[in-house]
Order: C-alpha cells, then structure tokens, then sequence
C-alpha cells in the first residue's frame, strides 16, 4: 500500500511571466516547483521565494498529501486506475482522477512520478488504490 504523507512548500499565485521568473530557496537547494495553473504554483519543500509581482501571494502550504512511485509503481498501481493517458512528454504536471479521486502527477524528467491529492482525499485514495 502506497503511503500519503503531508506535503509541505510555499503556494505562490501571481502573475505568470512573475513566476516564471521566481527564484525559490528551500530543502532540497531546488524545490520541485509544480505549476498548478499559469497564475499558481506550490514549490514542494521551499523556504522562500523572490516574485517580482507586488500583488503575489505568497504562503506556507501545506493541504496536500503525496508520495513518490517509481516507474514500476506509476505503471502497476496507478495507470490502470486513470481513465486518461498521461502525458508523454516529461517534466510534466497532469491533473484529473485516478481511481476516482481528484489527484495529479507530477512526471519528472528521470522517471516515476509524484502522486499528490488534497488532503481531505487522502483516505479515499488510499482505499481505492490498494
């Protein structure tokens, strides 16, 4: 069983072209930065950030709940509960339900695959993908 463990950046909503320019400290040096919309990012394990927006918001976040898979895991456990093909290229972020549930995956360059939800569907994944 896949365990969900709480997630925990800085969500940054501000302008696009400001975020594509954002310069982001944390743990690891360079946290995964997830666009979740082209005005919204959260950078997994960031400290800080510099956005040249004066209107961004910028806070601790910490509603989501994820797990690293490996390629054997994405392939057994989670593409046969997703009723859409994932992306082919990588890094990519893709959204939509698996197994059901709202979640997305984030799809890095190396392979496997973070598996991440809003922690009110953290039980109900859990259960639906054992």
């Amino acid at each position: 069983m896949l365990e969900l463990e709480r997630l925990r950046g800085l969500r940054v909503v501000a302008d696009p072209a400001a975020l594509d320019g954002a310069r982001w400290d944390g743990e690891p040096s360079r946290p995964t930065v997830l666009r979740l919309a082209p005005d919204d990012a959260f950078a997994l394990g960031a400290l800080r950030v510099e956005v040249d927006d004066a209107d961004a918001i910028v806070e601790e976040e910490s509603g989501f709940v994820g797990c690293w898979l490996t390629q054997a895991e994405l392939d057994d456990i989670v593409v046969p509960r997703t009723e859409w093909p994932l992306p082919i290229g990588r890094p990519t972020l893709a959204q939509g339900l698996i197994a059901g549930v709202a979640a997305k995956l984030w799809l890095p360059e190396d392979g496997g695959a973070l598996l991440l939800t809003a922690a009110p569907f953290a039980d109900e994944l859990r259960a639906r993908i054992r």
